[in-house]
């Protein structure tokens, strides 16, 4: 192309729509990273001496938010890959109600810990599996599907939880072993606060992001979220692989319950309320596209963090009700930066 050819396109605009891409990708490759700083750097300054006792960057205080947070972190990576294929589940909320009820049953009914995770993790993928089964073969909308067991799985969660307590623990008759709580508190390295939760989660966020990345699934399951029809056309079985998405995300939804049972050292039915609204946040803030076909598992966790940190370290600092307000500001904000964003993309192509 001649340079008079280039010099008249810059004329027509065509340039400033190149510069105009370019400032949309350097956004939104950064925007989640500087909302992250920006959050710690403000909870940081509203109480106490910066990285003293009190202060949100006490170490101890980082390490302690880090193991509160480790359900909604493995679960809005999984949650990410479900929203890339074009799909949603509301009802890993209950999900984590319901394995972090079963798992505390196993482990005080006499289970040890490695037959409790496995059992606890096998439940999930049974949820998973009733998830997909109605979404990619009853053809039951996404959104009415996972809407119906957010509400029955919840539901079997309180049925198994006896009348008169609020959830499961020991009792008269049965004992919550010592070792419980081992798993979600116990350092691994002493001294680090850096707990086997804490490690699981690490290695399931990997393993995520390599999935997304680097493999066929990742491919497919971008693939059939950005155009089913012309997946399914280029041979993808898109049943098969958002099915499979919903299982994974069944298991990663029960494996944080495994992580919220033993930091909790009980079995609380309700648990789990409110974190389907929490993943969807994240998601968002992480620059996942709400129509499906592009998303980022590791910025999805870091828009977890955010969501971590501000109900977190606001705990302490304002009222329970102004802590809402900030959460439902927070899911204003990424919607709508969500769309401005996904608006550039479709301008820029």
């Amino acid at each position: 192309m001649s340079k008079d050819k280039v010099n008249n396109m810059e004329n027509k605009g065509i340039a400033p729509n190149r510069r105009r891409f370019t400032s949309r990708h350097i956004i939104k490759s950064v925007y989640v990273y500087a909302i992250l700083v920006l959050v710690v750097l403000v909870l940081s300054l509203l109480k106490g001496e910066m990285f003293q006792r009190g202060n949100f960057l006490f170490w101890d205080n980082i390490t302690n938010v880090l193991r509160l947070s480790v359900p909604i972190l493995i679960i809005s990576g999984g949650f990410t890959l479900i929203m890339i294929s074009g799909n949603i589940d509301l009802s890993v909320g209950s999900i984590l109600s319901l394995t972090t009820v079963v798992y505390a049953i196993l482990v005080r009914d006499g289970f040890g810990f490695v037959a409790a995770f496995f059992l606890t993790a096998a439940l999930g993928v049974v949820l998973g599996f009733i998830n997909g089964w109605l979404v990619m073969k009853m053809r039951i909308t996404p959104v009415i599907a996972t809407l119906i067991t957010m509400n029955v799985y919840q539901g079997v969660a309180r049925y198994l939880v006896p009348e008169g307590v609020s959830a499961i623990k020991s009792d008269e008759v049965h004992k919550m072993p010592e070792w419980i709580g081992d798993f979600a508190r116990n350092e691994v390295i002493p001294g680090t606060g850096l707990s086997w939760t804490l490690i699981m989660t690490i290695v399931i966020v990997v393993l995520l992001v390599i999935v997304q990345r680097y493999t066929v699934l990742g491919k497919y399951v971008a693939a059939v979220g950005g155009n089913r029809t012309a997946a399914e056309l280029s041979g993808i079985n898109a049943v098969k692989v958002v099915w499979g998405v919903y299982v994974l995300l069944g298991v990663l939804s029960a494996l944080s319950g495994v992580a919220r049972g033993s930091y909790l050292t009980i079995g609380e039915p309700y648990t789990g309320v409110g974190t389907e609204t929490q993943a969807i946040i994240a998601v968002l803030l992480g620059g996942t596209a709400f129509t499906g076909g592009e998303g980022s598992v590791i910025k999805s966790v870091i828009g977890a963090l955010i969501i971590a940190c501000l109900t977190l370290g606001l705990k302490s600092v304002i009222a329970p009700y102004w802590q809402s307000l900030a959460i439902g500001v927070v899911l204003v904000l990424a919607v709508a930066l969500n769309h401005v964003l996904s608006k550039e993309k479709i301008a820029a192509e």
